[in-house]
């Protein structure tokens, strides 16, 4: 199996050898979908330097404390963090900048980055860190190449726009790993159709570029992409944070209600749950904690995104619409999962 690199370090234990928290030596030959349904993957999304240089390492030592796998994905390009503050005018931005206490998770270098400050070269300057979360037997994959300038543009953009940004970040994920990335995950949760197209062109494994229920096939206005989704399925901290005046205990409770087993001790469901090095890893480590604590009490096997998607057959995966659609606690809309493509069809009878 690929984690993102050459092979891994090996020690005493590994993110990837199969013996993470929650699982059963009373259940060695589990079927694939039984595993599937006891698994919650960490997606860990790097924007910034900061959060490279510093929410990276931290998240490592907390994982590994843990023994508990996760996706890194990197951006890989320049932090242009403080061009963000254009989003100020789009609606819902500014009160979720108010109640998630940017500032304080950010700090004020960081949200200069682009502005007042040069935006360092992330993947030029960070690049030691990121091999590091490779050796230490970590999957990794890719961001982007500049966070704010795919997470604002892409939405609008042409093909050649989205192309060279994709091939660019891909190259240099390439050479800050010495191989392609083989995940995606999309900044933002932002896509277009011409982007889900170059997951394809460019030969990735699977992606997570959006938000859902289960794992599919991306259909986009009757187009299928032939790249596997597996979305992000439950809501992130920051956009529980400050709801209704919740803190960031009361956002946690929250999440684990709602992976809380069934009452009719039914098994699992598989779960995506995005999180960020300079959130999670910084200030909001003890809610992530306090999350891990929670879930492995609950029954799941904390893993990587690769872990789940070994576990079934991307071609044989549900066909689903794609598109963009609001999310609760966001601003603006996110690529987001819709029903299934002609799941109301009986395609032998109207063949």
């Amino acid at each position: 199996m690929r984690t993102g690199g050459r092979s891994p370090k090996r020690g005493a234990w590994s993110t990837d050898d199969g013996r993470h928290a929650g699982a059963t030596a009373a259940h060695p030959c589990r079927s694939a979908a039984e595993a599937a349904m006891s698994l919650l993957a960490l997606k860990i999304d790097v924007d910034t330097l900061r959060g490279t240089r510093e929410g990276v390492p931290a998240l490592l030592d907390l994982l590994r404390r843990h023994q508990v796998g996760a996706t890194f994905l990197f951006s890989v390009g320049p932090d242009h963090t403080g061009r963000a503050i254009k989003r100020i005018f789009r609606p819902g931005f500014f009160s979720k900048v108010r109640r998630t206490s940017v500032v304080h998770h950010y700090g004020v270098t960081t949200l200069l980055y682009g502005t007042a400050l040069p935006g360092p070269d992330i993947g030029r300057r960070a690049a030691d860190t990121m091999r590091a979360v490779r050796d230490e037997g970590f999957e990794t994959g890719l961001h982007c190449w500049d966070h704010v300038k795919w997470q604002d543009g892409v939405v609008g953009a042409d093909a050649d726009w989205t192309a060279r940004q994709m091939r660019r970040a891909c190259e240099r994920y390439t050479e800050v790993f010495k191989e392609p990335p083989r995940v995606h995950g999309a900044a933002g949760w932002q896509m277009n159709v011409d982007a889900l197209r170059q997951t394809q062109v460019l030969g990735f494994d699977y992606c997570s570029d959006g938000r859902g229920t289960h794992p599919h096939l991306p259909v986009w206005n009757a187009e299928l992409i032939r790249c596997p989704q597996l979305p992000t399925t439950l809501p992130t901290l920051d956009e529980l944070i400050g709801i209704g005046g919740a803190s960031a205990d009361d956002a946690a409770a929250r999440l684990l209600a709602l992976t809380a087993p069934p009452e009719t001790d039914g098994p699992l469901s598989s779960h995506v749950f995005t999180l960020h090095a300079e959130l999670e890893g910084l200030r909001l480590a003890p809610t992530l904690e306090l999350l891990l604590n929670g879930w492995k009490a609950q029954g799941y096997r904390l893993s990587s995104l690769r872990r789940l998607y070994e576990t079934f057959e991307p071609m044989a995966l549900p066909r689903c619409e794609v598109g963009l659609d609001p999310v609760p606690g966001r601003s603006g809309t996110l690529l987001c999962q819709r029903r299934e493509f002609l799941g109301d069809v009986d395609l032998v009878r109207a063949a």
